[in-house]
């Protein structure tokens, strides 16, 4: 619709003078491109399409089943297009369409909200797209794919944060994205450039799904060492050097191991306050871990001689979420704090405090979590009673193993982490590596320019 436009302007001018009104005057290039380059506006290198904002504009009662694609900006995904996410409208509400209709290889390019989501049309089929999107259409000047990761480069977000409208709903016009800053190299150069991308796209998503593998394993990995440390497995050496076996873990309940079983008391509402004491609730625990998280803190205070006092926490005591997620276990070590808990969470206070750390590593294993699981799926339970909290069974070592245990199971646990951490550093490392490549490409030092080819100038006269 641009081209159309600029044709009648330019009609009467020369081709030098077509040339010259075409280029970028080099005070307003963004940056220094490679001899045989030039900077040109978008417009000359696209066809833009906005979707129908007419009256036949489908909204959701439209919505069909199955249909013709209806795409808007939630169907673009990490670059590409989710078919999961299409709507679909009936072949006679297509029809009424007077724009945004899509081909294969059309570049789909957000307007609104989600600024700059961008990804290329790789079906045949027809559908059309929404007013949040609009098409861009490629000529013969430049590849498709060069334009497309040209557009999730820094040079396209630099001049789209520029022009974005700073309104509540950002978004973009038409004519601005027109008006977008393109570096052209010569078409071979393209084709290097996009060669290169991939290649090296390629091997950073290897590395990438190498990586979120570990972090996606992480929770399975540290229940595995969790089941071999409360199965005798991790310590099997240790107790043949020693001259023991499984015979010396006594089976137990918790109500020989628990002096005291208490959760706390209804309605503290009434006494939050700014500050106080800390009131532990569900979400201050997890699972897979025996620390308590606080960095969401609900404080209460208390009047004198509150009943509440009796779930006062103390150090060594063991707290256990009892009602909807149950199961979840923190353990009070060194505190300097007065804390209480509400009535979604149980405290356990063990006989022997110097084995308080690995009774709660036992409860957060499968040994305990598949026995609070079970206990709370009786036919009329909503949670846990105070009374599962004291008849849960274990099998517990001779205090010398049980350190032995926990020296490993801490060891592992760290490794794992340290492991997940690097792992995660890796992911983010790669978008921002990614980010970097795309950055030089579309500068010329990806190594792939060769000065021999024709200039691009050429190419542009002949686009014009």
């Amino acid at each position: 619709m641009n081209m159309a436009k600029k044709s009648k302007q330019t009609k009467s001018l020369s081709s030098e003078e077509k040339l010259a009104q075409a280029l970028v005057p080099e005070s307003e290039q963004p940056y220094k491109v490679p001899e045989n380059w030039c900077w040109v506006e978008l417009s000359i290198l696209v066809d833009l399409f906005n979707g129908d904002r007419g009256t036949n504009y489908p909204s959701k009662k439209d919505y069909v089943n199955a249909g013709i694609p209806f795409i808007n900006a939630g169907a673009i995904q990490g670059g590409r297009l989710d078919p999961s996410e299409f709507n679909y409208i009936t072949r006679e509400k297509f029809d009424l369409l007077r724009s945004g209709k899509i081909l294969k290889n059309d570049i789909l390019y957000c307007l609104r909200g989600s600024l700059g989501k961008t990804a290329i049309v790789d079906f045949t089929e027809e559908g059309a797209i929404s007013s949040s999107l609009c098409i861009l259409r490629v000529g013969q000047g430049i590849l498709v794919k060069y334009l497309y990761y040209l557009m999730n480069s820094e040079v396209i977000e630099r001049q789209q944060d520029q022009a974005e409208n700073g309104s509540a709903q950002p978004n973009l016009s038409a004519a601005s994205v027109l008006l977008y800053k393109t570096p052209l190299p010569p078409l071979p150069e393209q084709r290097r450039i996009v060669d290169r991308i991939e290649s090296l796209f390629a091997k950073l998503d290897e590395a990438k799904e190498k990586a979120q593998a570990v972090v996606d394993g992480f929770e399975d990995r540290k229940a595995a060492i969790l089941h071999k440390a409360f199965t005798g497995e991790l310590t099997e050496e240790w107790r043949k050097e020693h001259g023991l076996d499984m015979n010396s873990w006594v089976s137990t309940t918790s109500s020989s191991l628990f002096e005291y079983v208490t959760s706390g008391s209804r309605g503290w509402a009434k006494y939050y306050n700014d500050e106080g004491a800390v009131f532990i609730r569900m979400g201050n625990l997890d699972h897979g871990t025996i620390e308590l998280d606080l960095t969401d803190i609900q404080y209460v205070r208390l009047p004198d001689k509150t009943e509440g006092q009796r779930s006062l926490i103390r150090k060594g005591d063991i707290l256990i979420s009892i009602t909807a997620d149950v199961g979840m276990v923190g353990l009070v070590r060194d505190i300097d704090f007065e804390g209480y808990i509400n009535q979604h969470v149980a405290l356990a206070r063990p006989v022997h405090k110097e084995s308080a750390e690995f009774i709660a590593w036992y409860l957060v294993s499968d040994k305990g979590l598949t026995q609070f699981q079970k206990r709370q799926r009786g036919a009329t339970k909503v949670g846990l009673g105070l009374d599962d909290i004291r008849n849960l069974s274990l099998s517990i070592p001779y205090k010398n193993e049980q350190n032995e245990i926990l020296r490993i199971l801490k060891q592992l646990i760290s490794e794992e982490t340290i492991a997940k951490d690097i792992a995660e550093q890796v992911i983010i490392e790669v978008d921002t590596m990614k980010k970097s490549i795309l950055a030089r490409a579309f500068r010329g030092e990806l190594g792939t320019n060769d000065p021999a080819d024709e200039s691009a100038e050429e190419l542009l006269k002949r686009i014009l």
